[in-house]
């Protein structure tokens, strides 16, 4: 792709989301869910038509993606990709102050998802934790590795550090955080981290939202491994281990 050709691809795209009707539907898909044309539009606060006119317009620039299965038809981001554009977008969105206070959501501020990984108060304490430990190093600014005791840590939830390391996707790396303002753990990694903890019913993700609620049995085992004191405030948002919600993400 040449100079020219590379401006052109970036002006659409921009365009495409600069619509505030396509910025709903976007946003919308963030949680990881698909969903049919009929529930985006309902979303965006469009009629049906138009919500499919969005639709065909964001495929063809490659940020959502179609999946047919029998007479219904579903959307989803394209990719991650797409995901950490927009939580970019959002951090550039919101007006810098000195002292920055979040205007996000009281439970999508404390935890949501990020595409497939974790964001909010939750994935910031957790990534700054494994940071001050020793458990995650950096190797530059935006790639992280494990250390050994912070591979056994991670091990010892399930997760096949060796495994994600081999793959192709980045193994893990910094994603800023558009409600925090600062990291939280991304790639393979903060993926893996994610289904351990919805595995293990100590978060639970909403069925209609990005918001993940942190459970009683959660906020006592994550405190126990990761050596983890949550705020007290964040106490009203924790659920007990049997009024959870089934979420799902897909990949």
């Amino acid at each position: 792709m040449n100079v020219e050709q590379h401006d052109i691809g970036v002006s659409q795209v921009a365009a495409a989301i600069a619509e505030p009707a396509r910025t709903k539907i976007l946003c919308s898909l963030m949680d990881g869910h698909a969903r049919t044309s009929t529930e985006l539009a309902a979303i965006a606060e469009v009629s049906p038509s138009t919500a499919s006119a969005h639709l065909a317009k964001l495929k063809e620039l490659a940020l959502v993606r179609l999946y047919v299965q029998g007479r219904h038809r579903y959307y989803s981001l394209a990719d991650k990709r797409v995901a950490q554009a927009l939580e970019a977008l959002m951090v550039i969105g919101q007006n810098s102050a000195p002292a920055f206070k979040s205007h996000t959501p009281d439970r999508l501020q404390f935890a949501r998802t990020c595409y497939d990984h974790m964001a909010g108060t939750l994935a910031v304490l957790l990534h700054d934790r494994m940071i001050e430990a020793g458990w995650l190093q950096e190797v530059d600014e935006q790639v992280y590795r494990l250390s050994d005791s912070g591979e056994a840590l991670l091990e010892g939830l399930g997760i096949e550090v060796r495994e994600l390391a081999t793959g192709r996707r980045r193994f893990a790396c910094p994603c800023l955080d558009w409600s925090m303002r600062r990291p939280h753990l991304g790639g393979a990694l903060g993926a893996a981290l994610l289904q351990a903890v919805l595995k293990r019913k100590w978060v639970t993700q909403d069925l209609d939202s990005r918001a993940l609620a942190l459970t009683a049995t959660g906020r006592k085992e994550i405190g126990a491994r990761f050596g983890l004191n949550l705020p007290l405030s964040d106490a009203r948002r924790i659920k007990t281990s049997n009024e959870h919600h089934v979420g799902y993400l897909n990949h």
